[in-house]
């Protein structure tokens, strides 16, 4: 499984990847927003800190406007993912950019219909929005779970990113419902390592030396 950080904040992306654990990076206009910085200039550093895709966001809707910003987008780094929301328009304009060999992720995806659409059309990654599924009052793990066999049945090379990963049961629960990757949220991914035993055993192993030391 990989994991993608979601986030745009430069430095929360390079003490994660100093860890080795950082496959890509999945960016939004909220997330960009927030560092109050040139979405351009954002993007080109966070490609330029991680070597896998990194997600960057069109902000058009109409299919001319999307695919002229996917376009000048994926001349930014050669790691650049365009993401395209799940629309009418969205899924013509990956059929085009698929064909230019643009890689596209879509977001924005609620069902196992959307999903399949997405993937027909060329996208390289879908995005499965699990978190907000749950605000619903449905189980946003069960379409993590459809799509991967929907995927697997009719042999379609998209790639499923579980997004809207709220919690460490959220991130678990996608590994095992064949998520290909996770896109976690920068503060949430220290959670994924702790663990109150481990505390409590690092915390025992030492008495226990200190009791040993002063033995001697």
């Amino acid at each position: 499984m990989k994991f993608f950080l979601d986030t745009a904040n430069l430095e929360e992306i390079k003490k994660i990847n100093a860890l080795g654990l950082v496959d890509g990076v999945t960016t939004n206009p909220t997330l960009i927003a927030k560092e109050g910085r040139d979405f351009e200039t954002v993007i080109k550093e966070i490609c330029q800190e991680v070597s896998g895709p990194v997600s960057a966001e069109v902000i058009s809707l109409d299919y001319d406007g999307m695919v002229a910003e996917a376009r000048k987008v994926a001349q930014w780094a050669e790691n650049v993912v365009v993401k395209i929301p799940m629309t009418e328009d969205g899924l013509r304009a990956v059929n085009t950019l698929s064909k230019e060999g643009i890689k596209t992720n879509v977001t924005l995806i609620f069902s196992v219909a959307q999903g399949l659409l997405a993937a027909k059309a060329g996208a390289t990654y879908i995005s499965p929005f699990i978190g907000r599924i749950d605000d619903m009052g449905e189980e946003g793990m069960q379409l993590i779970e459809d799509l991967r066999l929907v995927l697997d049945n009719y042999d379609l090379q998209a790639e499923i990113i579980a997004a809207s990963i709220r919690h460490i049961n959220h991130f678990q629960a996608s590994a095992l419902a064949g998520a290909d990757i996770a896109t976690v949220p920068g503060k949430l991914f220290p959670k994924l390592w702790a663990h109150p035993l481990t505390d409590k055993g690092i915390e025992s192993f030492l008495a226990d030396w200190d009791k040993f030391q002063e033995a001697l």
